[in-house]
């Protein structure tokens, strides 16, 4: 069981901040909180207690949303369910509605937010690796002298480790900015140990940007998480793919590439074969969502993928 003395619920930025101040070493940060009885329970064999539970779930700016030149701006309290029913969110993130589908069940995703995604680090994260896909940056604040102190980084500069990143104690994960990809084909493909509620063995994001004849990639972005101890972006295969046509050599020479890098401690074999899969199923399934034209899209791969 997890108990706590207090539970508190601020209403803006300086408040929870106050909380933090006046509680200091005793709280834990929550906001959907999804995560909180998995890690009271996690190598424990008796109850846990956190003297207060500071829940920021509230907070004005941190459920705020906004795209506006180019850039998406989400607070860290927007829930995984935006991404299947904001619809402008999800065009401008094109391989977030179907990862918030593979997201636990409906009542998780109507709790379970961005930031504590990405702050909970897990190697396993459904939600790093789209972020990363996108450029994403975190907006991290803490109060010094009273005010409000800010500071951005890249996601993958944030996430150091299985469970580490950049925040610091007195710190706060406010918001999440990325690049809007307004008509690019989004894909994510995901495995686990289980049907439900599963928990990434491999996790895929996929972005496709064809050129106006619908032939050619002129874009794509690629992130990979659950094979080793972060999620990151697979640059080579962005290069060899950029500027390149949707034929079965090319996809499965691309497929190949990242297969090598697999440093997980277990199912090597096994995830050396899905990431080869999922990265052709990828590619089909984005470019498919960017309106590739049927004959320029390898029709052997489109059967066997799509």
């Amino acid at each position: 069981m997890l108990t706590c003395d207090d539970y508190i619920t601020p209403a803006s930025l300086d408040a929870a901040f106050a909380a933090m101040d006046n509680h200091r070493g005793r709280f834990r940060i929550v906001a959907g909180a999804t995560d909180t009885y998995p890690w009271a329970r996690e190598g424990r064999a008796g109850d846990v207690h956190v003297p207060v539970l500071i829940d920021v779930a509230k907070i004005p700016e941190l459920n705020a949303r906004e795209i506006a030149g180019g850039r998406v701006r989400m607070g860290a309290a927007t829930a995984i369910q935006r991404f299947l029913d904001d619809a402008r969110l999800a065009a401008a993130m094109p391989c977030m509605p179907r990862c918030a589908v593979w997201f636990a069940d409906d009542q998780i995703r109507a709790q379970a937010t961005v930031g504590g995604n990405i702050v909970n680090a897990s190697p396993a994260a459904d939600g790093t690796p789209p972020l990363i896909a996108h450029n994403a940056q975190v907006e991290l604040a803490r109060s010094e002298g009273g005010k409000i102190v800010r500071r951005t980084m890249p996601v993958t500069d944030f996430i150091t480790g299985p469970g580490r990143t950049q925040l610091a104690g007195n710190e706060l994960l406010v918001s999440v900015t990325c690049d809007a990809l307004d008509g690019y084909g989004g894909s994510f493909e995901k495995v686990g140990h289980r049907r439900s509620l599963v928990i990434s063995l491999v996790c895929l994001a996929v972005l496709v940007k064809l050129d106006r004849a619908r032939r050619l990639i002129e874009d794509v972005r690629l992130a990979i998480g659950g094979i080793g101890p972060v999620p990151y972006r697979l640059t080579d295969v962005e290069d060899f793919l950029r500027g390149g046509d949707l034929s079965a050599e090319r996809l499965e020479r691309a497929a190949e590439m990242p297969v090598s890098r697999i440093a997980s401690r277990s199912r090597q074999d096994y995830r050396r074969d899905v990431t080869r899969g999922f990265m052709l199923r990828g590619l089909v399934n984005a470019a498919r969502a960017a309106g590739a034209e049927p004959s320029a899209l390898a029709g052997e791969l489109e059967a066997a993928y799509a």
